[in-house]
């Protein structure tokens, strides 16, 4: 019985084995002949072995530190590795060999927070520091410890081409970024963040592959004819020998595990994976990694991206749900955007009101099989009975901003008070609370959409079809060229910010804000009473523990509001006012106790906190 028969896994690409020799395995089933090509200073071409399962194999002996290779497939064109480690010269150039095996790890003790217990940080490696770069970010990973996210959150850095890119392009699953530095950068860095007491997720793309340097399709049926997603082919999950197809992104998925210690994987729109086979593969990969974990001792967690409201993504196997940990709730940032904005083009549509944004704090999502003005059809099903801890959810992302003509974070759309509004609802939610890069200090550099394709026809079509996409925002300005540098270097961020105010007091404010919730274990599943007006544009949750009730008001007006405190007996105590001095607001001084009979004056765009012990 062969290898990858025995223990059921498919160890791609180039691996070191114990003996020291190099071990290459490519499925390529549809080819009569592959050859290896190892480009070093022997410039050896050598034959390659097919089992019957249409992988082709060899191992080797004697090869130099770092030689480069491709594929030569029925002694005609040559191609890059599939499952390539390292692209050095980009796309289209070969492969490099890389030992991942002798890195020094020092994160043995190393545990991960759990998922309900998490704050994700995410972030865009190339516009996140000045350099560029994984090294380059491993500098700011104390003071986001001190910020007080738990998990830092990397956009997609599997290798694409040109230097510039959100990552979406990826063409080699198992290859980092070459100017990001490369695999062993990112083994540095989740070393450093693990040091610093943060774990690292990380986006992957399993929907698709990008445009530009993508040969997968050249070694076998990878792509399916019977799927099209808005990115290009869709990924052949459930046809004619799609076995070796899903085992290749399972592979994907557990490498990034196992090779680089990663903690957590996003998936990436998940509503861009079909599969109509019996056991889905989104199911699959769920149990496979949970095996893992069990095997390597520690927790590892699936976060998908979905707009479908779909509950069976979240429900257990059992109940014929695919049992993944969490997923984003796009609900979430759409009622709350339309609150503080009044946006209403485009998916915002079907938002606006408190009542959507204390629906989704109720469920984790709104539209529940309603009929969706947007969708132009009904939307969703119900998630009753889904614990809150499986929904992460956000003010803003990449997509949120970078989605838009000009590229606009939330501190360009909305004054200061508003995004402490913001930052209340976000953190203090019942939820996982995820922010994106520099909202804690409100930078103000967009974040634009950029690329650095270099094919010209694939750059028009790229223009284009970015025009088209945001004309349905009612954004008919031409955007900024994504092929232009300036684009991407106007949205690197300026930490500098943070010696000035107000971006000091937003992030202390953040901070604040990260330290209350740990510290009321605002985590934790809880009796929570949640009303809205509409007339007043206010939202009132009340959260009730054994010893302790929280009582958060929002106000949503941009005008000062009266209302009673709540009409429930006993003395409350302020914890946190947003309109407060403290934090540059409008208000010096506001009352530290609240009786049930007071009025409260809340200024425009603000919250208050109060608090009181729980009746006997």
């Amino acid at each position: 019985m062969s290898r990858i028969d025995r223990e059921n896994r498919v160890p791609l690409g180039a691996n070191r084995r114990a003996d020291g020799a190099w071990e290459f395995l490519v499925w390529a089933p549809d080819r009569h002949r592959v050859d290896l090509h190892v480009l070093d200073s022997r410039n050896r071409l050598i034959p390659m072995v097919e089992n019957r399962c249409g992988y082709h194999q060899v191992v080797v002996n004697d090869i130099e530190r770092q030689a480069r290779y491709v594929y030569r497939l029925d002694d005609l064109r040559e191609y890059p590795d599939p499952a390539s480690r390292f692209q050095p010269d980009g796309v289209h150039g070969p492969s490099e060999i890389t030992d991942l095996s002798s890195f020094h790890w020092t994160d043995e003790n190393w545990k991960p927070p759990s998922l309900e217990e998490s704050i994700f940080y995410e972030l865009h490696v190339g516009t996140y520091s000045e350099k560029g770069s994984l090294d380059g970010t491993i500098p700011h990973l104390a003071e986001l410890a001190d910020l007080g996210v738990t998990t830092i959150e990397l956009m997609p850095i599997a290798q694409f081409p040109g230097a510039r890119n959100w990552g979406y392009d990826g063409v080699y699953p198992f290859a980092v970024q070459n100017s990001y530095g490369g695999p062993l950068a990112l083994q540095r860095f989740v070393n450093a963040a693990h040091a610093h007491g943060l774990a690292v997720a990380l986006d992957v793309v399993y929907n698709h592959l990008g445009p530009e340097g993508n040969y997968l399709g050249q070694f076998g049926p990878y792509f399916s004819d019977r799927y099209r997603t808005p990115w290009g082919r869709a990924i052949n999950f459930d046809g004619p020998e799609s076995g070796p197809v899903r085992r290749y992104f399972i592979e994907n998925a557990l490498f990034w595990f196992e090779r680089y210690h990663i903690d957590v994987l996003r998936l990436d729109a998940i509503h861009g994976i079909y599969d109509c086979g019996p056991t889905h593969i989104l199911a699959e990969l769920q149990n496979e990694v949970q095996l893992l974990g069990e095997r390597l001792g520690r927790h590892l967690y699936l976060v998908a991206e979905s707009n479908l409201n779909d509950a069976s993504i979240l429900l257990p196997g059992e109940k014929g749900g695919f049992g993944l940990p969490a997923q984003w709730s796009d609900d979430f940032h759409y009622s709350l955007h339309t609150l503080l904005t009044r946006e209403t083009q485009g998916y915002y549509a079907d938002f606006g009101s408190v009542g959507h944004l204390a629906t989704v704090l109720r469920d984790g999502w709104y539209h529940q099989g309603q009929y969706s003005s947007f969708r132009r059809r009904r939307h969703g099903n119900s998630p009753s009975g889904i614990s809150r801890s499986h929904f992460v959810v956000y003010s803003q992302n990449h997509d949120q901003a970078g989605n838009r003509a000009r590229g606009e974070r939330l501190s360009a759309l909305v004054n200061f008070e508003a995004q402490k509004l913001v930052a209340g609802v976000t953190l203090l939610s019942p939820f996982v609370p995820l922010l994106f890069m520099g909202e804690e200090y409100g930078e103000p550099a967009p974040f634009l959409y950029f690329t650095s394709h270099g094919e010209k026809d694939l750059i028009e079509t790229v223009r284009l079809g970015r025009r088209e996409e945001l004309s349905e925002f009612g954004w008919n300005d031409e955007p900024p060229n994504p092929e232009d540098e300036t684009t991407f270097e106007s949205s690197r961020l300026d930490h500098h910010l943070l010696e000035t105010d107000p971006h000091r007091t937003l992030r202390l404010f953040y901070h604040e804000l990260i330290r209350f919730r740990r510290a009321s274990h605002l985590a934790k599943d809880a009796n929570l009473e949640i009303t809205e007006s509409e007339s007043l544009p206010i939202l009132t949750v009340l959260r009730n523990s054994v010893d302790r009730r929280l009582l958060f008001i929002f106000n949503f007006d941009t005008r000062e509001v009266e209302l009673r405190a709540a009409e429930r007996k006993g003395q409350w105590s302020t914890e946190l006012y947003s309109a407060d001095s403290r934090w540059l607001g409008p208000i010096n001084g506001f009352p530290r106790t609240v009786g049930a009979r007071d009025t409260l004056i809340l200024a425009g765009q603000s919250f208050v906190v109060l608090s009181n012990e729980a009746e006997k």
